[in-house]
């Protein structure tokens, strides 16, 4: 029922007046974040204005920016809302709608991100390398505007992930920390991976070079992939190389991050 657009809101909301009466300590920032709101939509935007807003530029002109964005270009919002489910349906430890909302800084960032990439897009680079530097700061996390992310997304922790300038992601990728989407020198153009739906990139892997890593693909943890790789396979190792049989599910949705199958791993 939650995966509605319409419903997910009024589900998030029962959520949060449960936690209210389970903290009422926290009473007051539930109700400015989250109850005080009448869209899913505004209730980011008060949420990543307060974090990355300040005396330079104010969290009420964040707001203001990001609530712009969202009613210029209804795909922001219908893509934030996969993503939230995909925290929903794809990390153990996030068992309520309401959490990446207030508490992942993967959500945040990919959120600022998709604002940063309308602003781009829209000719207002300066807010956008701003939106960008600030993420950055803040999250450890490094999305360049220019990139192109879909929907359904899920990044894990977060931390120390990058993401270069012609990257793209296609729908529902997940992603854990550490990860970089990367060039291989000063080469300009075209020179970041492309990432197809359904794959899953584990911790720390390091994806250079304008390749492609093909739907459906798995990507080890700490692996180092310069070569493009085929849909439905396993990469692990430095430099990456193909393990195990062609996948039958969609790694990127299961979570599986063992190398031969869900075998043990090589």
């Amino acid at each position: 029922m939650a995966e509605n657009p319409d419903n997910l809101w009024q589900v998030l909301r029962s959520e949060i007046d449960e936690v209210t009466r389970q903290e009422p300590a926290l009473a007051s920032y539930f109700h400015a974040a989250v109850l005080s709101h009448d869209t899913l939509e505004s209730a980011l935007a008060y949420s990543l204005a307060q974090l990355l807003g300040s005396e330079v530029v104010s969290s009420l002109s964040l707001y203001q920016v990001i609530e712009h964005g969202f009613a210029a270009d209804a795909r922001i919002g219908e893509r934030m809302r996969r993503d939230l489910v995909a925290y929903y349906d794809r990390d153990p430890a996030c068992d309520r709608y309401y959490m990446p909302l207030l508490y992942f800084k993967g959500f945040h960032a990919l959120q600022a991100h998709r604002i940063a990439h309308w602003l781009w897009s829209d000719g207002r680079r300066p807010m956008a390398l701003f939106i960008q530097s600030k993420v950055s700061e803040i999250f450890g996390v490094d999305i360049h505007p220019a990139a192109q992310i879909g929907g359904g997304i899920m990044i894990d922790h977060a931390t120390g992930v990058v993401v270069g300038e012609t990257a793209v992601i296609e729908d529902n990728v997940s992603m854990l920390h550490s990860v970089t989407l990367g060039g291989t020198g000063r080469e300009t153009g075209d020179r970041h991976p492309k990432i197809r739906q359904g794959v899953l990139i584990a911790t720390g892997a390091k994806i250079l070079g304008n390749i492609e890593i093909g739907e459906g693909a798995k990507i080890g943890a700490g692996s180092l992939v310069i070569r493009t790789v085929p849909p439905h396979t396993t990469v692990a190792g430095v430099p990456g190389r193909v393990v195990g049989e062609l996948l039958k599910t969609v790694p990127a949705l299961d979570m599986d991050h063992r190398l031969n199958n869900g075998g043990e791993p090589r």
